[in-house]
């Protein structure tokens, strides 16, 4: 690039991220499950040089409903599984990267290891892991516990589980299988290495079964915005989304996160920062302003106090017209970052129940902006050029119009800024984020013993 530009991602929760868009009469009506409509979606995604689509997950019905008859008014029930239908894409796009969850709280780092290596070559190195913790209470009693490890123990297990996974993908040099048919020979020995970890929680011998990926490793995402998620990204992570509401709040957190990066020995640009926004669109802002304000009709009330209950607890019994009650803990074993943003807000702004959920089911912790292509990008140009962000991750507030719409309206006011791109300029998710391939371990060891000597 010859000067530096958004990265733009999509956030394609099957039914949108408001809670209520899965209403309106023209969201799909198949919850997500046709695979002709996410063709479509990616087909409007990749015209408008978006770097990736993303899909956030959870092994379980992820809510905190207090019973089925509540449970009912929920749109976030179904859920194809994402590294299926990743696969899938790729093999109808041909520039787009795919980054989705996959969490180290119930997985093996083998098998996730395996499964990414594949992606990569199905797909042509176009695909991200989104490397995070499991915060649910129902994912949690999905794998045989009551109820979720200790926030803390969790990340520790994450940084073990990580640690393996990268190393498996370094299990072979990028020349290491010959395929020599005349001598016989499949592979270089000299050129495999074995893991051979024993750690605190996992112990894997090693090699993987896949060559090392086209991209190196895959990219690497991670959500986490508490401190340790902070240091957990500092040192491993290529791209961090996060949720931040106001521009303050967002550079503060990029400075916090990228001045952690040197002691990792890692360059601050080598971190891609894609806050989380969520654009409510329309021609003019008037018309935003009348589609926000349908969409908000929408919002059933049991479907809102479900949607807050994940971070909040039931909250069904007290007065919707009143503010949160004082003895809301500030600590919790769920998502730390996303409850203490809101509570501060809820605190600042005197929220009731019913603002709070209202506001909540509109774009979660993220930044919601209401109003034409040019308020919107408006918006996204002051967080990229003052230190804010290297990019955005757009919460689609209900599908598929929620993308198609910023594709034709929004992107094209980007592009004629110039803070977006018209082509792609690599064939990789890594090259189109301008991120460098990761050497193997293996080599950089042998480079840092010779050097030493």
């Amino acid at each position: 690039m010859s000067q530096r530009q958004i990265r733009l991602g999509f956030s394609v929760t099957a039914n949108g991220t408001h809670k209520g868009g899965w209403r309106r009469e023209d969201s799909w009506n198949a919850g997500g499950l046709d695979i002709k409509q996410w063709r479509n979606v990616t087909d409007a995604a990749e015209r408008a040089c978006a770097h990736f689509l993303f899909w956030a997950d959870g092994a379980a019905v992820r809510t905190e409903a207090p019973d089925v008859e509540a449970l009912s008014f929920s749109g976030r029930i179904e859920m194809l599984e994402p590294l299926t239908l990743m696969s899938a894409l790729s093999q109808h796009a041909e520039k787009i990267g795919f980054v989705a969850t996959a969490s180290t709280t119930f997985n093996e780092p083998y098998n996730i290891a395996r499964k990414f290596a594949s992606l990569d070559y199905i797909s042509g190195g176009r695909v991200g892991w989104n490397v995070v913790t499991s915060w649910s209470v129902p994912e949690a009693r999905n794998f045989g516990l009551d109820q979720h490890l200790e926030h803390a123990e969790r990340y520790r297990r994450a940084e073990e589980f990580f640690d393996v996974v990268t190393g498996l993908w370094d299990s072979w040099d990028d020349d290491a299988f010959l395929r020599d048919k005349q001598s016989g020979r499949y592979f270089e020995p000299s050129k495999m290495h074995l893991l051979a970890h024993k750690g605190k929680y996992y112990s894997v011998r090693g090699p993987l079964n896949v060559p090392r990926p086209l991209q190196g490793h895959p990219v690497i995402a991670q959500a986490g915005s508490s401190e340790p998620g902070q240091e957990l990204a500092a040192r491993t992570a290529d791209l961090v989304y996060t949720a931040q509401q106001r521009v303050e709040d967002a550079r503060s957190f990029y400075k916090s996160l990228k001045g952690r990066m040197p002691k990792y020995g890692r360059s601050p640009d080598s971190l891609v920062i894609m806050p989380g926004i969520m654009p409510i669109m329309g021609r003019t802002d008037q018309e935003a302003q009348d589609n926000y304000g349908a969409m908000q009709e929408l919002l059933h009330p049991i479907a809102g106090l479900n949607s807050i209950a994940q971070v909040f607890g039931d909250l069904s019994k007290l007065p919707l017209d009143e503010p949160l009650p004082a003895w809301i803990d500030d600590e919790t074993n769920a998502a730390k970052s996303v409850k203490t943003i809101w509570l501060e807000r809820a605190r600042r702004e005197n929220l009731t129940i019913r603002q709070l959920y209202q506001a909540f089911s509109v774009g979660a912790a993220h930044k919601v902006v209401v109003g034409s292509p040019k308020t919107i990008v408006d918006t996204m140009e002051e967080w990229f050029t003052t230190g804010a962000c290297d990019g955005w991750n757009v919460m689609s507030a209900y599908m598929p119009g929620g993308v198609i719409e910023f594709c034709d309206l929004v992107a094209p006011e980007l592009q004629r800024r110039g803070l977006h791109r018209t082509a792609y300029q690599g064939t990789t998710l890594r090259e189109n984020l301008g991120l460098s391939r990761p050497q193997n371990r293996y080599d950089r060891a042998a480079g840092e013993m010779h050097a030493a000597k």
